[in-house]
């Protein structure tokens, strides 16, 4: 027997539904501009909720310019398109709104889409930026036919008030293929049948542009200027050369793109991935179960005092549950149903992972004072929506007991439960010669990055203003040291000078236009000390005379 595979090996009775998000950014924009939309509404605020939808993009800043990265329906009636500048857009239609582009977002949101989307399947790959891959392999009978399986697929994201476009093939590219460039579902053509060979397959996608073979652009281009505009045009070329033109052809391309290893740069491997001929290998989404526990109560609560024990139960449950999975909650989530139907949610961040139950409850105490039990409440669960390893840990029992403090932690902990979540910060140093940027803010507890390091060469003051004050300065001349300052409304006389200290721009973040710094220590007659400099020379042709600053003040 021999161990060669045919062509068709790759895809036998394989079915992959290939899901396009179409407009996945606007779509994610609109449905948070939904929930400010509710919360109007419930503030009265008619006017703003019966207004159109303003013409709207979302854009990334660029060195170039802001560069517009999705546009809504509006937009695209005003001309608005995506990859082109804002400054063009605006040139055809000056009142378009701006709101910023989330890559990131649009990715986490992918993210869960592609676990939900495991209703349909038993597993689930993202394809970026906008797509999902689900296997349906001998599942399409239980929605009564891939055809139904389809349009359940629809309605399911149009509930969820996201336009797709979803279609099922043997393989991947095939699947990616008729979503992206297919007939819509209503037409018939969203579905190519398992028992196909390459060329049935081909005949039916011969018709779409080579970009359905998911290439990178500078490919597409190659190929456009090759004459090589179709599917079609492409299959006929790599597998059916007959005469010797066709021949010369096949071979010029071959050695085109043989040395690109990446399937995204060589239109021959995707090709090869569309019609089955080799693997394509995806990665499943594996969803992450978080720790969750609950109470369903018999009777209703309506005192304090029993939701505290309630409380105290569910934390000493999450403190074994976290412990048996070796992890320790950042984030927790404690949710309480009325029942009247509402519920109330009540988070907490932690500065560190812990599963201290007493630790816990103490600090959620603090967020039930004034809740509003209705009723009563019927069920309380506490759920871990952030977790980090935490290992076991032997300690001291004498020490234990010696000791009559509070961790770091715990106190981080109930300052920011007071305070607010982000009133506990703490101020590192950050890798840059600029005093203002030479300080940035994190949280309490977490790792500096090994490239922030202190790296300023001199001694800077005890106290730096938030903006540097422009001051009126004296001299002998254009690069000398200052005599003199007028400082809010009040003369300086300078009687000691140290420096200059000279503090160049950082050339990758600034313009070229931008001036270096002359710094200098100063003593007036009164002994107050300051930090000033001169911002430019009068020489350096980056514009008139030098201003001077008043960044710093010494004790």
């Amino acid at each position: 027997m021999s161990l060669s595979s045919s062509p068709k090996d790759h895809r036998t009775d394989r079915r992959i539904l290939a899901i396009w998000c179409a407009r996945l950014s606007v779509d994610r924009w609109r449905l948070s501009q939904g929930v400010k939309a509710r919360a109007a509404e419930s503030e009265g605020d008619d006017e703003r909720l019966g207004a159109k939808e303003p013409a709207t993009v979302l854009i990334t800043e660029t060195a170039h310019g802001p560069r517009i990265d999705a546009v809504n329906e509006a937009g695209i009636e005003v001309g608005a398109r995506s990859g082109t500048m804002l400054a063009d857009a605006r040139a055809l239609y000056p009142g378009l709104k701006t709101a910023s582009s989330d890559p990131a977002g649009d990715l986490a949101f992918l993210e869960k889409l592609a676990v939900w989307a495991q209703r349909w399947g038993p597993w689930s790959a993202l394809d970026p930026p906008d797509g999902v891959l689900v296997d349906v392999t001998a599942v399409a009978h239980l929605f009564g036919g891939e055809q139904r399986l389809l349009a359940d697929v629809e309605s399911a994201f149009a509930k969820r008030q996201l336009a797709v476009r979803a279609a099922i093939a043997p393989t991947a590219g095939a699947a990616w293929a008729l979503a992206h460039y297919g007939p819509p579902l209503a037409c018939g053509g969203s579905i190519l049948n398992a028992s196909d060979d390459g060329r049935a397959m081909m005949r039916q996608l011969a018709d779409m542009p080579a970009a359905a073979l998911r290439l990178d652009t500078d490919v597409l281009i190659v190929l456009r200027r090759l004459g090589l505009k179709r599917l079609g045009d492409l299959s006929d070329i790599t597998t059916g050369a007959v005469n010797r033109s066709e021949a010369a052809a096949r071979d010029a391309l071959h050695r085109r793109f043989r040395g690109r290893k990446s399937p995204s740069a060589n239109p021959l491997i995707r090709l090869d991935q569309l019609l089955g001929r080799v693997p394509e290998p995806l990665l499943p989404v594996v969803p992450q179960h978080m720790p969750l526990v609950q109470r369903r109560l018999m009777e209703p609560l309506r005192h304090r005092s029993l939701l505290d024990q309630v409380l105290a139960d569910l934390a000493q449950d999450m403190a074994r549950e976290l412990e048996a999975q070796g992890k320790g909650a950042r984030r927790l989530e404690l949710g309480m149903w009325r029942v009247d139907g509402e519920v109330i949610v009540r988070r907490l961040e932690l500065a560190a992972a812990t599963r201290d139950a007493a630790h816990i409850t103490r600090l959620f105490a603090e967020k039930l004072e004034g809740i509003e039990a209705g009723f009563g409440i019927e069920t309380v669960r506490l759920r871990t929506s952030w977790d980090e390893p935490f290992a076991a840990t032997q300690g001291d029992v004498e020490e234990a007991a010696e000791r009559h403090g509070i961790s770091l932690s715990a106190c981080i902990d109930r300052l920011s439960v007071r305070l607010g979540p982000n009133a506990v910060r703490r101020p590192v140093a950050h890798a840059s010669h600029l005093p203002e940027r030479a300080q940035s803010w994190q949280q309490p507890l977490a790792p500096v990055a090994a490239c922030d390091t202190l790296t300023t060469p001199g001694t800077r003051p005890l106290k730096l203003l938030d903006r540097a004050e422009k001051i009126a300065v004296l001299y002998a001349s254009p690069d000398g040291y200052p005599q003199r300052f007028r400082w809010r409304s009040r003369v300086h006389e300078v009687t000691r000078v140290e420096g200059p200290e000279r503090i160049a721009p950082e050339w990758w973040r600034e313009r070229s236009s931008t001036r270096l710094r002359d710094y200098y220590r100063v003593e007036d007659e009164q002994g107050a000390r300051y930090w000033i400099y001169r911002s430019g020379i009068a020489s350096d042709g980056r514009g008139g005379t030098p201003d001077w600053f008043l960044h710093g003040i010494d004790a």
